[in-house]
């Protein structure tokens, strides 16, 4: 049955550091719930939702563009920064879904794509019809080289040369990703000026805090050839080793230090709203060092997450390299971590968990776990493997271009399944944007809400538990070394110390564990390792949790 919402909050709505710590929903519009019959979820379909949200017992949500938009890139390619694109409804919409959000103990966190907007914004259309414009050099404007080539070797994310050519001004224009979408240029003050203008309109209605869409992107460095690559590896943002833009190193064309004064800037902006955050995009060849360059010293970011956990490495001594350097580079910044969203394979295909419970309530615990903030993508809490969709039926521009080796981001996109019997899974009434897959009919919430040991009713019971625990929330974390594919580590906050242990192999282990290590009466059941006079024994795919007392003697765990 449906569960209410847990009303022991630790992090909860209160104060203004209310995102340290929190579980955030992201919510990708077109695809949750349509309220309008065309097929296409819609912000009335949201607030329709927000009881199913709130029972999660997450903190926020985070809802993916839907402003005003061609939707060449879905929403990702603004053409009007201040207002709801039709298909998603009005701004009074928006205003009651934040209200209803707010009465449900739900804070409301939107995307800003900052670092460029659509061809059709009028400040482009402006910019594009002459060199002496007044927003002449409100995007990144280039000669030719002498043979008419583009000014740099830079590529496209979605493949390609990151350079346009125009007949209007006979220059290049800048494109980090799709030719529809321009890069503004932040190295022009009045752009940055007009992009804080755009983020307190946002703040005026109500909204606490913004996901930044590839924030590192802002600003572009001298306009000279990347270096190439040496190994031409897998790359953030998902960019696969047969996509071009994975082999070179990206010095020149994102990640700049000029960035770090625009971050500054629009830090104090949100400053002048107590209780706002933001959570910052990053991908780059050093993602973790950026993450912690961005969110250190409380005066940029309030948080960052990366794409190094959204990877196909799932082994835990991948994970561990991570997250130890993450904790050793970051100082007094705080990370948001993430193992899914819009962009990348579904998580149980990606980490070979399909209709594997014990292993997707194991990646539940571990993401859960961490000392940070967390990005929780629709569909995860429901175990939704990757849709596997034909040509015929992409629309995602990446996927299309690298057919067949890529199949793009469709298949971690399709509609939310509410209802196992109903046409189309009770997403809409009318034919979907993209298919629902007979293979997410048997996952819908209704058939999960039904079964206790569901893996909603584990999302649910876990994130209620971690709201009772404070060294979850918002705990000091220490890791210690992996054997025999078990991740161990400890979270600590006053005088509590949590030992938190996930097994990530198919065999069952048995570890040293403190004498004094006991198990937490008010866990979840399937917290399945046993703690008994200092040995712990865990199954395949097993996870544990125990409180132990710190004292001065603490020696490291199982070392």
């Amino acid at each position: 049955m449906m569960q209410t919402p847990s009303t022991s909050h630790y992090v909860g709505s209160q104060g203004a550091d209310w995102w340290r710590g929190a579980v955030i929903y992201q919510i990708y519009p077109r695809s949750f719930m349509d309220s309008h019959g065309d097929g296409i979820g819609d912000l009335k379909g949201v607030i329709d939702k927000l009881d199913y949200i709130a029972s999660l017992n997450v903190d926020a949500i985070w809802l993916s563009p839907f402003f005003t938009s061609p939707m060449k890139d879905f929403g990702y390619d603004i053409s009007n920064y201040r207002d709801v694109d039709p298909m998603f409804g009005t701004l009074e919409d928006f205003d009651r879904l934040v209200e209803a959000a707010h009465a449900r103990g739900l804070k409301v966190t939107i995307d800003q794509v900052m670092s460029h907007s659509s061809d059709q914004h009028a400040w482009f259309e402006e910019s594009r019809q002459s060199r002496d414009n007044p927003k002449a050099d409100w995007y990144v404007w280039a000669d030719p080289k002498p043979d008419g080539a583009p000014p740099t070797n830079w590529q496209s994310v979605f493949g390609g040369s990151a350079w346009q050519w125009d007949t209007r001004r006979c220059q290049y224009y800048l494109h980090n990703f799709l030719a529809s979408q321009p890069d503004l240029n932040f190295r022009t003050p009045a752009v940055v000026d007009a992009m804080l203008e755009e983020v307190r309109f946002w703040l005026e209605r109500g909204v606490d805090g913004f996901r930044l869409d590839a924030v590192n992107f802002c600003t572009h460095g001298e306009l000279k050839d990347n270096p190439p690559r040496q190994e031409i590896i897998e790359s953030f943002l998902g960019v696969r080793p047969d996509n071009p833009y994975g082999y070179q190193l990206h010095q020149y064309d994102k990640t700049q230090p000029e960035n770090l004064l625009f971050l500054e800037r629009l830090r104090a902006l949100l400053d002048e709203y107590p209780g706002t955050t933001s959570v910052g995009e990053v991908g780059d060849d050093d993602a973790l060092g950026v993450m912690a360059e961005y969110s250190q010293g409380g005066k940029r970011l309030h948080m960052c997450y990366s794409f190094n956990l959204l990877t196909d490495k799932a082994d835990p001594g991948y994970l561990h390299e991570t997250l130890t350097e993450m904790e050793a580079r970051i100082g007094d910044g705080w990370p948001c971590w993430a193992l899914g969203n819009h962009d990348v394979t579904r998580l149980a295909t990606r980490w070979q968990a399909e209709g594997q419970l014990e292993k997707l309530r194991l990646y539940l615990v571990f993401l859960f776990s961490q000392r940070g903030s967390v990005c929780l993508y629709q569909g995860e809490e429901l175990g939704l493997p990757e849709a596997q969709l034909t040509f015929e039926q992409l629309v995602d521009p990446a996927g299309i271009t690298f057919w067949p080796a890529y199949k793009g981001r469709d298949g971690c996109r399709t509609p939310h399944p509410w209802q196992a019997d109903a046409r189309y899974a009770g997403f809409s009434s009318a034919t979907p944007w993209l298919p629902v897959p007979d293979s997410h009919a048997s996952l819908a919430v209704d058939q999960q809400e039904q079964d206790a040991d569901s893996l909603l009713n584990a999302y649910r019971a876990f994130l209620a538990f971690r709201r009772t625990q404070p060294a979850l929330v918002k705990g000091e974390v220490r890791y210690h070394p992996v054997r025999d594919e078990v991740l161990c580590f400890e979270r600590t906050y006053q005088q509590t110390r949590l030992l938190v242990a996930l097994n990530f192999s198919d065999q069952t282990v048995t570890r040293t564990a403190p004498e004094r290590a006991e198990a937490l009466d008010d866990a979840p059941k399937w917290l399945n390792g046993e703690w008994q006079a200092g040995t712990l024994t865990l199954p395949p795919f097993g996870v544990a949790i125990a409180r132990c007392p710190q004292t001065q003697e603490d020696a490291p765990w199982d070392v």
